[in-house]
C-alpha cells in the first residue's frame, strides 16, 4: 500500500480467501470487473490446456462490453484527477498479463475521449 494509490480497487472475481474486513487493503471490490470463473478457468489451464494470453484478452474485452456503465464511471473519476489502483490477487505478479492492465486500458481511452 502506498500513500499516492487513490482509491484502491478489488477487481477480482472472487473476495480473496483468508483476508478478515478488518486486513483488507482496498477501498472497494468490484467482481464484475474480474474475468468470468469460466474465463479464469481456462486461462489458468484448470479446463483443458489453458488458452493463450491473446485470446484471454479478447475475451475478457468481450465480457467488459457489459460493463460500460461501470467503466464510465470510474473513466468520469480519473478524468476528474482522481488516482485509482486497480488491485487483483496477490499470485498475480505480472501486471501486463493480468486483466488490470485491459482494464486500466479501457479506462484511460474512455477518460481521454471524455475530456
Amino acid at each position: 500500500m502506498e500513500e499516492d494509490d487513490g482509491h484502491r480497487l478489488l477487481i477480482t472475481r472472487y473476495r480473496p480467501r483468508g483476508v478478515s474486513k478488518e486486513a483488507e487493503t482496498w477501498d472497494e471490490w468490484r467482481p464484475e470487473l474480474g474475468p468470468s470463473a469460466e474465463l479464469l478457468s481456462l486461462f489458468k489451464g484448470k479446463v483443458g490446456e489453458g488458452i493463450p494470453w491473446g485470446t484471454y484478452r479478447q475475451r475478457y474485452l468481450s465480457e467488459m462490453r457489459g460493463q460500460k456503465e461501470a467503466i464510465e464511471q470510474l473513466a468520469k473519476r480519473v478524468a476528474a484527477g482522481e488516482t485509482i489502483t486497480l488491485l487483483c490477487a496477490s499470485t498475480c505478479t505480472r501486471e501486463a498479463r493480468c486483466h488490470r492492465s485491459i482494464l486500466r486500458e479501457l479506462i484511460e481511452r474512455k477518460a481521454g475521449s471524455s475530456a
